[in-house]
């Protein structure tokens, strides 16, 4: 059945095309990880669960109106915590992905058409819960002519309509593809967010392995091309350490970050989701993790969240609190 087909009341339904998860996921992928060490996690990584229910009653609000948070869609470490305080990072344009990255637990598989219903349900999901931040992502988009840009426009509009008092951070695929990046960002000229954040996830010498179909210069020039339409938004990047990287390459791609005018920055240890997915081919320590932030501040970033469970949008209210986005 096509997502325009209607069943006998007329009324039209929504149909997802094929979902590949795990090992059907990874199958195509060409990295291989058969010599990959098997390792524990070390204590720090262990999560405490809190107390209560706030994961299953936000997720039933949730799914009343038809949203996902990539909260879950991505096994976040994080969920418990973020859910009992009432937060939650949206995911539009559905759940399933364009691309097979290796470190990634979302689906692959052939996408719906963007849902025109989506934007006004965030909005008055956001005015419920009384959010005064929040963060949109999405998966990516490779069949879209502008990768869902106007479809993130369309979220930032009506969720300002109705809290015009919200700070919105939006977490963007990288739009690749002849002419995508211009018409990206001349669509979100109209539609700045509060905070831009795009995620470089690994170093360039492991791009092929980790996120094949992406490109490690096209993301820095993504995150750049947006600072220099709008300077006075601050841009963000996230990355992952565990994956096979080294220290000096770490360096150079905070480095590179910075070269490209990124104002904060999140580094975090990768969890591999399923044993079909990347290893972890190290467990980074906390205190390597310090030296990280130390470093990230001396390079000039505005903030730098870096530890074991830190992700791109974990605390992202209180990082953009201390740089002065949110007062």
């Amino acid at each position: 059945m096509n997502p325009t087909d209607k069943p006998q009341s007329g009324i039209p339904i929504r149909v997802e095309g094929s979902r590949e998860l795990g090992a059907d996921k990874i199958a195509r992928n060409t990295a291989k990880f058969e010599d990959a060490p098997r390792l524990r996690k070390p204590p720090w990584i262990r999560v405490r669960l809190p107390s209560g229910n706030a994961v299953e009653s936000l997720k039933s609000r949730l799914r009343e109106r038809d949203l996902v948070t990539v909260c879950e869609e991505a096994s976040c470490p994080n969920i418990h915590e973020c859910f009992s305080k009432g937060t939650a990072t949206f995911m539009i344009l559905g759940e399933i992905c364009t691309r097979r990255c290796s470190f990634c637990d979302v689906a692959h598989g052939r996408p719906l058409p963007p849902d025109p219903d989506e934007p006004p349900q965030l909005a008055q999901t956001v005015k419920d819960m009384n959010l005064k931040y929040i963060v949109v992502t999405s998966v990516d988009r490779d069949d879209l002519r502008d990768g869902g840009a106007a479809h993130f426009a369309e979220c930032i509009d009506q969720v300002r309509a109705q809290n015009p008092a919200i700070k919105i951070e939006i977490l963007v695929p990288d739009f690749r593809g002849k002419g995508k990046i211009d018409r990206a960002l001349e669509i979100l000229a109209a539609s700045p967010p509060d905070v831009f954040n795009h995620n470089l996830e690994t170093v360039e010498p492991l791009y092929r392995n980790v996120r094949p179909g992406a490109d490690y210069q096209w993301s820095l020039d993504l995150l750049a091309r947006f600072k220099s339409r709008h300077a006075g938004v601050p841009t963000k990047s996230g990355i992952m350490l565990g994956l096979g990287e080294t220290r000096e390459q770490v360096d150079k791609a905070l480095r590179d970050l910075r070269e490209h005018n990124v104002d904060m920055i999140t580094i975090g240890q990768y969890l591999q989701p399923t044993p079909h997915h990347h290893p972890v081919i190290r467990y980074w320590t906390p205190e390597e993790f310090e030296s990280l932030a130390e470093y990230g501040y001396r390079l000039g970033f505005s903030h730098v969240a870096s530890g074991p469970l830190v992700r791109s949008s974990y605390h992202a209210d209180q990082s953009a609190e201390q740089s002065g986005i949110l007062r």
